[in-house]
């Protein structure tokens, strides 16, 4: 499918796509060199899309099927990707972590999984300071490799427009082999136990090959019975990341050729945070224009007004699929907050497709200073949520975890049994605490069981 560049600099764009800049923008970088950003960004508007409008549309039809409960969204990768980690290994080891995942829901539940990472674009990191401040000394706030580097001096803290080409070709790496993985035979269904080869014995992967063993079983009797596979031997795995920083999505964003609509095609779904998702901001205007499906973050502090208000801003006519509401309210809020908020969105009647992030809310510090979260409490918010659905007669529709294919100990607990001591082994996120591999798989089989009781 064709598109063209639109690079517009001002507000006569179509669609009003620049009023945005009229607008206060939080969570922004505060560029030192205005020029050498304009230069960035106008070779940014030349460059390939990343991804195409048909691809956003296929995504927005099964979002539409989530929300009816005909399908269920997993959503799942790093809290912040880095240049570095850039590799194929990373990027086979997540894509295999999320199709373990997908394979045990879909297998579990009988239902369809709509398989998307949070990949390829997920290089922008909203702070709650401006500034951070180690032994004395203050320096800008690490923002993402799209923004500045992790490296704790005051060079390598300076925002840098050129950081956003480096984040396209890294993204356009990562989706190249993102659909070679997804399509060229790696996650072909008959090859489930190989995904699993490499990890250590656990009651996780024990689990899981158990589980591989009956979806071996009903194959053989497929193909006995003459069934055609060629459905097993792909998968679609979409892209998506937040929509934060606005000076990489603008230059992204492409009008299609065919209906004269604007995409913004750095990624399949884009999501606007909890801290940026203001009435009158810049970035609920800018996503209100483009036609990807879009969801926003809604947290404990999050209104019936609110929502009911961002419906009327990013999806008015009620499209099926266009609007995802990913709540974060913490395992101990969740029961409390979230009905009200579902009841409410539901008089609406026009749709909308619930997700679960059950990571963001659930933030704590260890004994011994890390940043951390605990798998009981993840879990335990996913089940308040599909309690929530449950008695009110709505569905749940997906989930949206940080999650990690390697054998990282940044979460508390899960059958590991990883405790404060456990965190020092191998804690290498540069911004928030992820699910490891064995982690993610369990999680998978506890919302395999809420699936088949909602």
């Amino acid at each position: 499918m064709s598109v063209q560049s639109e690079t517009a600099p001002d507000t006569a764009a179509p669609g009003g796509l620049d009023r945005w800049r009229e607008l206060r923008a939080l969570q922004q970088p505060a560029w030192p060199d205005q020029e050498a950003l304009r230069a960035v960004t106008s070779e940014l508007a030349t460059q390939p899309p990343l991804v195409f409008a048909g691809e956003a549309d296929n995504l927005r039809e099964r979002l539409a099927a989530a929300s009816r409960g005909e399908a269920f969204l997993l959503q799942g990768g790093d809290c912040a990707e880095t240049f570095a980690e850039i590799t194929a290994d990373n990027i086979r080891d997540k894509i295999k972590t999320i199709l373990q995942m997908a394979v045990v829901l879909t297998y579990g539940a009988s239902i369809p999984i709509i398989k998307m990472g949070r990949m390829a674009g997920q290089f922008a990191k909203p702070r709650s300071s401006d500034v951070e401040t180690r032994d004395g000394v203050t320096l800008p706030a690490y923002r993402g490799d799209i923004i500045n580097s992790f490296e704790f001096t005051a060079e390598s803290r300076i925002p840098d427009p050129q950081r956003l080409l480096a984040a396209y070709r890294s993204s356009a790496t990562s989706l190249n082999l993102i659909r070679a993985f997804t399509q060229g035979g790696f996650a072909d269904l008959r090859r489930v136990h190989e995904w699993n080869r490499g990890f250590l014995d656990n009651p996780a992967y024990a689990a899981y090959d158990a589980f591989a063993g009956e979806i071996d079983r009903a194959i053989r009797f497929m193909q006995a019975a003459g069934a055609d596979f060629d459905a097993l031997r792909t998968v679609d795995f979409y892209s998506s990341h937040e929509g934060l920083l606005l000076d990489y999505e603008r230059p992204l964003t492409r009008i299609d050729s065919r209906t004269g609509l604007a995409y913004d095609c750095s990624a399949h779904f884009l999501w606007i945070g909890e801290r940026t998702r203001q009435l009158d901001g810049a970035h609920v205007d800018f996503f209100s224009r483009v036609r990807n499906p879009l969801g926003v973050k809604l947290g404990p502090t999050s209104t019936v007004a609110d929502a009911v208000a961002l419906i009327d801003r990013l999806n008015p006519d009620g499209e099926p699929g266009r609007l995802t509401f990913i709540t974060r309210m913490g395992a101990g809020k969740v029961r409390d907050l979230l009905p009200a908020l579902v009841e409410g969105v539901a008089a609406d009647g026009r749709p909308v497709t619930w997700v679960c992030d059950p990571m963001h809310g659930n933030g704590i510090t260890s004994g011994n200073g890390y940043k951390t979260r605990r798998f009981t409490d993840v879990i335990d918010e996913v089940r308040g949520f599909f309690e929530v659905h449950r008695s009110l007669g709505t569905v749940p529709g997906g989930l949206h975890v940080e999650l990690t294919g390697d054998d990282v100990t940044e979460v508390l607990g899960g059958s590991e049994e990883i405790d404060d001591v456990g965190l020092t082994r191998r804690y290498t996120t540069l911004v928030d605490p992820r699910l490891n591999h064995q982690q993610s798989l369990e999680m998978a089989f506890l919302v395999a069981e809420m699936l088949r009781d909602s």
